[in-house]
Parts: C-alpha cells; structure tokens; sequence
C-alpha cells in the first residue's frame, strides 16, 4: 500500500509539472476532467446514503463552469449556477416526495463544491496578477498544500495525543494540525523566497493556505461520514479517489487566488 501510495505521487507531481508548466488546453482540459470525474464520485457518495442526485445536469454545470473560468466568461458563472438551481426545484416539483428538498440541497452543494472550486484552479493558473504569474500562486498553493498534509502527518505520528476533531477524523490531532500550519508556513515562505515574493505575503499566505487546507480535509470526511464510505473512488491507487486527493486543494487554491488578487495589488 505504501510502495503504491508513493509511486502514485511520484507519477501525479511528475504529470502536474508538465500540465501546469505547459497551460494553455491541456491544463484546462486536465483540470476539466478532474472535476467531472469529481462530480461522478460525489454522486456516487450520495447514492451511498440514498440520495437522488441529478447526475447529467450536474456534469453538464461543472463542465460549463469549467468553460466559463477558462473562457473569462466570469458573469456566465453565476447563470450557470442559477440555471442549475431552476433545473434542481424543478425536479423537486415534479418528483416529490421522491426527490426532496434534501436532495436538491445536496445537488446544489455539489455543483458549488465540485463545480466552482475546481473553476478556482483554471482561473488562477490563467490569470496575470500584478506582481507574479499565475502559475507561481498555483504552485504556492500547491506546495503549501502538500507540506500542510505532510508535516502534519509527519508531527502527528510522531508527537500527536489530543484529538483535533475525533467525530470527523480520529487520526488527525493538535499537536499533527500545529506541525502542519508551520510545516506549510516554512515550505511557502522558501517557496516564495525563490520567486521573490515579499517576506510578510509569504508568510501570511503560508498562514492561510495552513488554515484552509486541513479545513478541506475535514470538510470531505465529514462528507464521507455522511455518507458511510472510506475513500471517494479508487482511481488513485493507494489514494483513493480524485476528491480525497484535491480535497484540501479545492479550499486552499481560492484563498490564494483572492489573497493574489485583492491583497498584493
């Protein structure tokens, strides 16, 4: 399991370099597919628990959000998620009691989860802030992201005793989620040192994107508690699925891309 964990990542952080160095369509078709197969293992979560889920309208959202992002069709957004909204109650009026208000709930959280979190990872790769390129802050993100789960893994093992949040994740401790924080504080900072990037911005993003990322993760094993399942999918080998890789990913991407955006102008 371990040998299969490791050369998984190996060959995943091998493919990311490519992708993410390349651009232009094949990261945005890359990211596209990442985020339908997401969508298809969120569905498949729900069905776990019996709930309905909408599967080809919201492969349809999360696709057309996708394009949107990559287009800079960023008005579109909002009317993609409306339309899908529209498209949710009305199955609600023609199917009750067979589709509830819940599952409308859960369809819409998906499509908003799924869909614009991984739009998120197109807009800023292809986006030019004011003082770097986009495909810097993408791999800030990344590399925080990474160490985060790391570290804390890592200082967890070794030194972890209080439990963080034992309903959600009986693993994960303070003293784990500490190292984490420190862990993604000191990476980012190096990071950014490489990139020139000012001290106070590496250190503030490193802060953030050690806060939002262990969030993302917790946040999708409370879904996994929900439903009653171990892991997203089984595509990954020895990682489990698409959503139990980019989990913290899908949280710790937007804070950059917002930090990036409205901060260091």
């Amino acid at each position: 399991m371990v040998g299969k964990r490791i050369l998984t990542a190996i060959v995943g952080i091998a493919i990311a370099i490519f992708v993410i160095d390349y651009g232009q369509w094949l990261f945005a078709a890359a990211v596209i597919v990442l985020s339908l197969i997401t969508w298809h293992e969120y569905c498949n979560m729900l069905k776990n628990q019996n709930r309905s889920c909408l599967y080809l309208p919201g492969m349809a959202g999360v696709l057309l959000l996708q394009l949107s992002t990559w287009l800079g069709n960023s008005y579109e957004i909002n009317m993609i998620v409306f339309l899908f909204l529209l498209v949710v109650l009305l199955k609600v009026v023609l199917s009750f009691p067979k589709f509830t208000v819940e599952d409308a709930a859960f369809n819409v959280f998906g499509l908003v989860y799924v869909g614009l979190s991984f739009s998120y990872i197109l807009a800023i790769r292809f986006l030019d802030f004011t003082v770097l390129s986009g495909m810097y802050f993408l791999w800030i993100a990344l590399v925080g992201t990474w160490s985060s789960d790391t570290f804390a893994y890592l200082v967890g093992s070794k030194f972890g005793k209080t439990k963080l949040c034992p309903a959600l994740s009986p693993g994960k401790t303070r003293e784990g989620a500490i190292g984490g924080l420190l862990g993604c504080i000191l990476s980012v900072f190096i990071f950014g040192q490489l990139v020139d990037i000012a001290i106070i911005h590496s250190v503030v993003l490193g802060i953030i994107i050690g806060i939002a990322s262990p969030v993302g993760d917790l946040a999708e094993s409370a879904l996994k508690r929900f439903t009653c399942v171990k892991d997203s999918g089984k595509i990954l080998p020895g990682h489990g699925g698409v959503l139990d890789r980019f989990d913290s990913v899908m949280f710790s991407v937007p804070v950059v891309y917002y930090y990036a955006s409205y901060i260091m102008i």
